[in-house]
C-alpha cells in the first residue's frame, strides 16, 4: 500500500507516517513546513525504505501537479491550526485550509482513499449555546455561533471541507473518511497547546502557575491511539457512503485544573496555583460519544492521561529549547 500524507510533517503527520511505515507502507510526505518541521524524527524517516519527502505548497496548483498518481491513500492533515493563529490571521486560516482541500478534492481520483482531518470545533458553538450534548456523537447540529469572530475560521474551514469531502466523494466515486479529531496530544505538537504550554512552564519553575480555564473540562487523546484509531478507519471496507467520525478518548474527562496538577507532580515541583479566566470563546466542555467508533473499528483507547502526559512531559524536557 501506499499512502501519501498531505501535512505529513506536522504532528499528527509524522506520528501516522511513522505507523504506516513501521507496518510496511510506502509513504509519501508533503509539507510547506511553516508549521511541520524538518527536525531529527523527520530525518530519522528520511533514509527508510519506501519513504519520499517533498515540499510543496498545498494552495498551489503546481504543487499538485507534481504529486503521485499511484497512492491507494491520502490523508489530508496540513491545515493552520492553533488559536494563537486563529487570532492573529483568521484569512489565512481560511484562505490556506479550504484551497488545500478543494485543490485536493479537484485532484483525487476513484482509485484513492481520502481521510480528511476535522475537528470538533464545528459543533462547539452549539455546546455554547446549549443544543448540543457532552458527551458529542456525531449527528448533532453543526454551529458556528458568530462568524465575524476570528476565533470561528478555523471551524467554518473545517466545516467546509467536510461538505466538500461529503459531495465530491459521492459525485466522483472515491471512499473517504471525516475523522473529527478532539484534544489529540503529545510529543513534538509544538507549544501553542494546552499540555505542552502546561509542561514548558513548570520545566522553567513559573511560580506562581497561572492555570486559564481551570474549571473547564477535556478528555485528551494520545496521538498513538488517535493514529490507532485513523489506521482502522481507513481499514474498514467503504459503504458508498462517506463516514464522519468522531476520534478521541471519552475514558478519562478532566478539568483543566486537575490536568495541571498532574502535570506538576510530573515535573516533581509544587508552585502554587493561580486560576485565572479561560480563553475567549473556549468551549466550557468538550467529550466525544465514540459509539460509532468502536461500532466501526472495535477502537479502544489504550493510552491513559497519566502516561500521556507522562511521555509527552519527558520529550519536551529532552527535546524543546526552553
Amino acid at each position: 500500500m501506499r499512502a501519501l500524507l498531505l501535512g505529513g510533517a506536522g504532528f499528527i503527520g509524522l506520528h501516522l507516517a511513522r505507523r504506516l511505515v513501521h507496518d510496511g507502507h510506502r509513504v509519501t510526505i508533503v509539507d510547506d513546513f511553516s508549521r511541520g518541521r524538518d527536525d531529527r524524527e523527520l530525518a530519522g524517516l528520511r533514509d527508510r525504505p519506501g519513504v519520499e519527502i517533498v515540499s510543496g505548497d498545498l494552495t498551489h496548483p503546481a504543487t499538485w501537479a507534481a504529486l503521485p498518481r499511484d497512492v491507494d491513500q491520502t490523508y489530508l492533515l496540513a491545515a493552520v491550526v492553533g488559536v494563537r493563529n486563529v487570532e492573529s490571521d483568521p484569512a489565512r486560516v481560511v484562505r490556506v485550509n479550504s484551497l488545500a482541500a478543494l485543490h485536493l478534492l479537484d485532484w483525487i481520483d476513484a482509485g484513492n482513499r481520502l481521510f480528511f482531518a476535522s475537528t470538533s470545533e464545528v459543533y462547539a458553538g452549539g455546546v455554547d449555546l446549549g443544543i448540543v450534548p457532552v458527551p458529542t456523537a456525531e449527528d448533532v447540529p453543526v454551529v458556528v455561533a458568530d462568524p465575524r469572530a476570528p476565533r470561528f475560521s478555523y471551524a467554518i474551514s473545517k466545516l467546509l471541507g467536510e461538505a466538500a469531502v461529503v459531495h465530491t466523494a459521492r459525485a466522483k466515486g472515491f471512499p473517504a473518511v471525516v475523522g473529527r479529531f478532539h484534544n489529540v496530544y503529545g510529543p513534538r505538537m509544538g507549544a501553542d497547546h494546552v499540555i505542552p504550554e502546561l509542561s514548558l512552564r513548570a520545566l522553567r519553575g513559573e511560580d506562581p502557575f497561572r492555570v486559564y480555564g481551570a474549571d473547564q473540562h477535556r478528555a485528551f487523546c494520545h496521538v498513538d491511539d488517535a493514529v490507532e484509531a485513523m489506521v482502522r478507519l481507513m481499514a474498514v471496507p467503504p459503504t458508498g457512503e462517506t463516514e464522519i467520525v468522531h476520534i478521541g478518548n471519552d475514558a478519562e474527562e478532566t478539568n483543566i485544573g486537575d490536568l495541571a496538577k498532574l502535570v506538576l507532580r510530573t515535573a516533581g515541583v509544587d508552585p502554587r496555583l493561580d486560576p485565572a479566566p479561560a480563553p475567549a470563546g473556549a468551549v466550557a466542555r468538550r467529550c466525544p460519544d465514540l459509539s460509532r467508533l468502536r461500532a466501526l473499528t472495535g477502537y479502544e483507547p489504550a493510552v491513559t492521561l497519566e502516561e500521556g502526559v507522562r511521555r509527552t512531559f519527558d520529550w519536551y524536557r529532552e527535546f524543546w529549547p526552553r
